[in-house]
């Protein structure tokens, strides 16, 4: 690069995903499966909404279950890396039209400005938040962590992403990028060089939010919810748990070409698609990241590096359940 020549600069005014609230007709199903498989924490309960961690995340909650007539994304949330950036944000979601307003807060952050994507998928992003303070009997000598770890289930550690679905690929993975600083790590290119799929970040992962094109043509539907273990051994240890308590597994551990990620997939009780991370891959430090662009004839490889073929379902089935057709068959 020549002294004279210049990049784009880059929005540092997210830092990372904070909270998903998902919907789910059978709420105490929900919790349980989160709690006695996944080893979370119920933390706080509000109306018909259950405040949840895992015991590494260091704010109050990360996830929000919240009883509906069906199951599916509440909303999300984003945290920005300081109180001007917020406001920066706000002014730009505003001028691009997706803006809401305002709400006062919620259980565990401060006031937060609520937007939809292109897609209709509700978000919110905040700066005040709550760090969680344990109990005496929940508190470890080992200082960097915010709890004991819990012995019940295989406790995941932290959160990692959500995977949004959408009727309009490109579009959504674009208000991502100007809205919000996301930049694409990874994509899969159609032959007509539009998105199948986006993998984007603020932070250092390869995603915190990835857009996958929705087969239903349907709108602002969820694919899945991610949480992360961090040794790829808790997968056969899950799974084994999971099977013994007759949850559904809907893809056994795997390994993506896409991030790398060692993973698996499962529906909890309120049918909500969860992926679990035995290892999400590699980092990303380099601030001048050029995307990696799969194309239709790396696909495979993409989305399955080696393990179990998966379902077909696995690119149909979102949240909220709907039966139509794949668009490319009607």
């Amino acid at each position: 690069m020549g002294e004279n020549e210049m990049t784009e600069e880059r929005i540092f005014d997210i830092a990372h995903l904070a909270h998903v609230e998902l919907y789910s007709p059978k709420l105490e199903e929900s919790v349980g499966f989160f709690k006695e498989m996944l080893g979370m924490s119920e933390i706080s309960r509000q109306g018909k909404s259950v405040y949840m961690r895992a015991y590494e995340d260091h704010y109050h909650n990360t996830l929000i279950i919240t009883e509906n007539h069906e199951a599916g994304l509440g909303h999300l949330s984003l945290r920005a890396t300081s109180p001007q950036a917020l406001e920066r944000r706000v002014a730009q979601i505003e001028k691009m039209g997706y803006g809401i307003g305002w709400i006062d807060g919620d259980i565990g952050h401060g006031r937060a400005y609520q937007f939809n994507s292109p897609d209709g998928h509700l978000m919110e992003v905040f700066w005040d938040v709550d760090y969680y303070q344990a109990p005496d009997d929940q508190k470890t000598p080992l200082l960097n962590r915010p709890q004991k770890r819990p012995n019940r289930g295989v406790p995941v550690r932290r959160i990692d992403h959500v995977n949004l679905l959408a009727s309009e690929t490109n579009k959504n993975v674009e208000f991502l990028e100007d809205a919000l600083g996301f930049k694409v790590r990874e994509r899969i290119l159609a032959p007509d060089n539009t998105d199948v799929a986006a993998w984007l970040s603020v932070s250092n992962l390869v995603h915190d939010i990835a857009i996958m094109g929705d087969a239903l043509g349907e709108k602002g539907r969820l694919h899945h919810l991610c949480y992360w273990y961090g040794y790829p051994q808790h997968l056969s240890d899950v799974a084994d748990l999971l099977i013994e308590n007759g949850h559904e597994i809907e893809v056994s551990p795997i390994k993506h070409g896409v991030s790398q990620a060692q993973c698996m997939y499962v529906f909890e009780p309120g049918g909500n698609r969860i992926e679990l991370f035995g290892d999400a891959g590699y980092l990303i430090f380099d601030p001048d990241w050029k995307t990696i662009e799969w194309q239709s004839k790396d696909v495979d490889q993409a989305i399955l590096w080696h393990g179990t073929q998966l379902p077909q379902e696995f690119f149909t089935h979102g949240t909220p359940l709907r039966s139509k057709e794949p668009v490319e068959n009607k």
